[in-house]
């Protein structure tokens, strides 16, 4: 899982960049975790604790909202909070 997340940081800078090149710094001031690592730390978080998956990536994604979701993701999310939302009101 280390090594996931490491290479998530490593590679957050080169994301949108087709890079060519084998030598490059591997932490810098731009590196940060993305999408990637939340949803890895979340699903290693529910293993043993025996929670459902989705239930820990809902909390996972509600404690880092900006960690750069796809849109498919973030909607699913956000359509089960409102059906919660509904349930209750």
């Amino acid at each position: 899982m280390l090594g996931a997340i490491a290479g998530d940081v490593i590679g957050s800078v080169y994301e949108q960049r087709h890079l060519k090149v084998t030598d490059f710094p591997l932490f810098g001031e731009a590196s940060r975790f993305t999408d990637d690592s939340v949803t890895t730390a979340a699903v290693a978080d529910a293993l043993p604790q025996g929670r459902p998956y989705a239930d820990n990536l809902r909390t996972f994604y509600r404690h880092y909202p900006k960690a750069g979701y796809g849109y498919l993701f973030s909607t699913w999310i956000e359509a089960f909070d409102r059906c919660i939302a509904v349930r209750t009101a």
